[in-house]
């Protein structure tokens, strides 16, 4: 059964981010609205299991995914290289390595001027600071150097890959930035302490980790092998595998990276056991996007003549040059069948006049905002279908340019797309269009998306048909400039924002919400430079997704409203409220919660107050440098620092209080907090920088169980948006005895310092600290079914919505947003527990998930418990009040929680169905009518 979203009377089913966040709410069952959803787009999230490193390892089944301590690096040590780089200094250690994350001085360099060779200059400061970098001298000799890319400002980004017995490091490695005059100005990319001497034969071919790859994302593929060289295997869809070091809680483990371009992700695979170590999706999917010259637009809405030559070879028969292959994949093959390519219409000319459809489909049709189909004809797309896809080859073209030039600088050297190197843009116009009989189904409308590999591989952008709709016409993305413009700025930050040995690092949440913004942000600042699009004093102009919405927008306001704007100009969302967004309403703009879409306004709309603060040039480099210097896996804040960074680089400091003065104006101030890049609940502050001779405090305390009073070892202690990229380093983990200690502290109030460790529910904080020692003491509880601690589901009844980002894995995950979504006939969910156990507590969340409405949440349960996970016992079982939205306390009957190793969790009935709004043989009315949900389930006690 598909997920699909409650609609209007018209009944037209849309994907997500189309519509702006206020016409997104969940269906009121009082309006009788369907109740089912297609919210989540249909991709498997990205994974990394270096990201649950934190605590001491338990005696697990699988070593890879068991959680470690990893050794910190000497606390004097760093905080000796604290007090050497000052108030505005970084020392972020990688919780996964030990090693640091990001070393950096927002107000200044790590060293001076020099002559010296940029690698020779990096790699002296490291080996100056072993103990805190954790990397010899003969570490340092045996590194790789892949790349030293020298950006249009003249600053070096040098990239070094650590290799054992001839196999490279995944992910982990060194990253260096020198000026053009020799100055130091970041060292980056958390490299491993220790290699292995010796890799071993790998039990898993290169073809069976490309075959586990591809059922972990749930795909089928044909593809062959074509090739084998040099320790890398090609197959036929120019997707690669090789060996590689994984970073895991046992040491680096021998793997296999490969890139799935069918499927469109880059794994990491265990060489021993076929376990998926990492996951990447290479594919930022959008269902909102702009365009530059639609048509009917005032300016720039016209057809004219364009010279294409430089883009195209001499006499050529198809649309494929140096910087695209543009053809219509119609019937999503993947494939440019003959019949879906698109020659020249005469000699030397491409002329295919667009004809629009008004008369035929009427609505919001018109002169201004013409339609370009019809979808009540099947294969009305073929009048324009060429016309299109030389308007799609344009358009790559055009922002291939632009991004290449100054002062973007998105060139060959910093991994652009060109089929010099194999990597081209592969434009598939019309995506999808003739998947019905004529017509596009329904998994290939209202969409575009951008497939963005690692360097070397070709990036394929699909750009679909548009339905007509409350508020959008029947287009076609491909006409849309921005749209176009949009899709390719991904590529463009997948590209930049990279480990060291060039993998995307932007996450499903904060990163993905900047993914967005930027494709909105490079677009808008285009068309407005270029005189295309209006942008005067008065906030609300900048509309994303005019032609689109027909004058409206795909976002909930325009990109240009301040904060504080009238509410008739920019109306905002009913739960964040109307003018410019700010950080403390992230998560708020969708009625769904946090989403990419509608959360990157608040980083659009800040980089376009950016935009006015220094000047659209100036922006553009400050942005992108920002992306090169940017650390993995950033939050909001960690790009800001990377934006003050690039001015010390590009601007020399002059802009800082400007920059300052913009970010703390949207609430992303010296003390606003984010855990780290997969944080939806940031908290906001508006406060400049403190001065440097500010005096400093102390933190210590202790951490114990809850459940057992004894003390917690192995924990990390540290201050949400300091301990992940600003500030210094707040961070300490806890000793044996369960105390910490972080020194150096600015006074202030934090609003996010955190205790959390694998198993146990992070606790979250809100600390004054002074200039004097703070005592603060933390009683943690651990959860023996977190799958951070152990936990695992064995075993789910119903359909798997993992690609809809509601699988059953969500329901242990420690999260009381993300669930686990599944169909109303009963589900049964069984979870092997992290270690025998007598139960104090358990705990289940009944709520709705999955962008269901509130009656999809669990009525009747039953919890079973089993000490073997052979013979079970019944240990409660009941109803939860009528529309139960909170974590629940579930009294286990005596006896059936002693010792036990596994619960069985059963969703018997939906709160709607309890609460008799699903009556026999009548048309679902609510959401749980159809689906059955639940959030979370935990359990306490102490060891068995």
């Amino acid at each position: 059964m598909t997920r699909r979203v409650g609609t209007a009377a018209a009944g037209v089913v849309l994907l997500a981010g189309l519509l702006p966040a206020a016409a997104q709410a969940a269906p009121d069952p009082a309006r009788g609205a369907t109740g089912a959803d297609d919210l989540h787009q249909k991709r498997r999230a990205d994974y990394d299991s270096r990201q649950n490193i934190t605590a001491k390892a338990a005696a697990q089944p699988t070593a890879a995914l068991s959680r470690a301590l990893v050794a910190a690096p000497s606390a004097t040590a760093v905080q000796s290289l604290r007090n050497q780089l000052g108030v505005q200094g970084i020392i972020d250690i990688d919780r996964a390595t030990g090693t640091p994350r990001r070393v950096a001085k927002l107000d200044g360099f790590l060293t001076g001027p020099s002559r010296k060779k940029p690698a020779r200059i990096a790699l002296d400061y490291i080996a100056a600071h072993p103990d805190v970098f954790g990397l010899s001298r003969a570490d340092l000799d045996s590194l790789e150097l892949r790349q030293d890319y020298v950006d249009i400002a003249g600053t070096h980004h040098l990239s070094w890959v650590q290799v054992a017995d001839g196999v490279p490091v995944f992910g982990n490695g060194l990253k260096a930035h020198v000026a053009k005059d020799g100055r130091l100005i970041q060292v980056d990319g958390a490299p491993l302490p220790s290699l292995p001497s010796a890799a071993g034969a790998a039990k898993l071919t290169a073809a069976g980790a490309r075959a586990a790859a591809v059922k972990d994302v749930f795909g089928t593929s044909a593809a062959t092998v074509t090739k084998s060289a040099a320790g890398t295997t090609t197959f036929s869809d120019k997707g690669t595998a090789k060996q590689v070091w994984f970073q895991t809680a046992s040491g680096p483990r021998l793997a296999w990276q490969t890139v799935v371009v069918d499927e469109g992700y880059v794994h990491v695979i265990d060489a021993a056991t076929g376990e998926v170590l990492y996951r990447h999706s290479t594919i930022a999917s959008d269902t909102a996007d702009v365009w530059e010259n639609y048509p009917g637009a005032p300016r720039g809405g016209k057809q004219h003549k364009v010279d294409i030559t430089k883009w195209l070879p001499n006499n050529a028969r198809m649309l494929s040059g140096n910087v695209a292959h543009v053809y219509s994949d119609v019937n999503d093959n993947n494939r440019a069948d003959a019949a879906e390519e698109v020659g020249p219409s005469g000699l030397h000319k491409w002329s295919y006049p667009f004809v629009d459809f008004n008369d035929e489909v009427g609505g919001l049709c018109s002169a201004a905002y013409p339609c370009s189909w019809d979808p009540a004809t099947p294969n009305s797309w073929q009048v324009n279908r060429k016309q299109n896809a030389v308007q799609l080859y344009t358009l790559l073209g055009t922002w291939h340019d632009h991004l290449e030039a100054a002062p973007i600088g998105f060139t060959r050297a910093a991994g652009n797309f060109e089929a010099r190197d194999g990597d081209a843009v592969q434009g598939q116009a019309m995506d999808g269009a003739n998947t019905a009989d004529g017509l596009p189904d329904d998994d290939h409308i209202d969409n575009a998306n951008m497939n963005t590999p690692p360097d070397g591989i070709p990036p394929t952008m699909q750009m679909y048909l548009l339905s007509p709709g409350p508020g959008s016409i029947a287009g076609n993305t491909g006409d849309e400039a921005d749209v176009v413009f949009h899709e390719y700025t991904h590529g463009l930050s997948n590209r930049l924002v990279v480990d060291a040995a060039g993998n995307s690092t932007l996450s499903d949440v904060q990163g993905g919400a900047m993914g967005e913004a930027w494709g909105d942000w490079y677009g808008w600042d285009y068309l407005v430079a270029k005189g295309l699009e209006k942008d005067t004093a008065k906030p609300g102009e900048v509309l994303v997704g005019k032609y689109w919405q027909a004058g409206g927008t795909i976002r909930s306001e325009a990109l240009d409203c301040t904060v504080g704007a009238s509410a008739t100009v920019c109306p905002g969302t009913s739960r964040a409220g109307s003018g410019g967004y700010t950080y403390g309403d992230y998560g708020k703009i969708s009625s769904r919660g946090p989403e990419v879409h509608a959360d990157g306004e608040i980083w659009a709309q800040t980089l376009w107050d950016l935009r006015g603060a220094v000047g659209s040039k100036k922006a553009q480099a400050l942005v992108t440098r920002a992306m090169e210097l940017s650390p993995g896996n950033p939050s909001f804040l960690d790009m800001r620092n990377s934006i003050l960074a690039a001015d010390l680089v590009v601007g020399k400091g002059k802009d800082q209080k400007k920059i300052w003065k913009v970010f703390a104006g949207r609430g992303m101030g010296y003390f606003a907090a984010a855990i780290d890049g997969d944080d939806a609940q940031p908290v906001e502050d508006f406060s400049m920088p403190p001065s440097a001779n500010t005096p400093r405090g102390t933190l210590t305390g202790k951490v114990t169980d809850q459940d057992t009073g004894g003390a917690v070892s192995g924990l990390t202690v540290a201050f949400g948006g300091h301990a992940s990229g600003f500030a210094g380093d707040y961070r300490a983990t806890t000793a044996a005895d369960g105390s910490y200690q972080i020194s150096g502290i600015i006074p202030g109030t934090y609003a996010k310092v955190y205790a959390r460790g694998g198993g146990y529910d992070m606790v979250v904080k809100t600390l004054s600290i002074n200039s004097g020692t703070k005592v603060e003491n933390w009683s943690v509880r651990k959860d023996w079914a977190a799958s951070s601690g152990g936990g695992a589901v064995v075993s789910f009844t119903g359909p798997d919505y993992t690609p809809y980002g509601c699988g059953p894995g969500a329901m242990i995950d420690q999260s009381q947003i993300s669930g686990w979504g599944s169909d109303v006939g009963g589900q049964t969910i069984t979870i092997r527990l992290s270690g025998a156990v007598d139960v104090s507590e358990l705990v289940i969340n009944p709520s709705a998930t999955c962008g269901d409405d509130i009656s999809a949440g669990t009525g009747g349960y039953r919890v079973e418990t089993s000490v073997d996970g052979t013979t079970w016992v019944l240990g409660a079982s009941g109803s939860f009040p009528a529309f139960t939205t909170t974590p629940t306390p579930v009294a286990l009957a005596a006896g059936t929680g002693d010792g036990i190793g596994y619960v069985r969790f059963t969703m018997l009935t939906s709160q709607g169905q309890d609460a008799g709004l699903c009556p026999a043989g009548q048309p679902p009315t609510v959401s749980g009518c159809l689906f059955l949900d639940a959030t979370e389930l935990a359990v306490y006690g102490s060891a068995a």
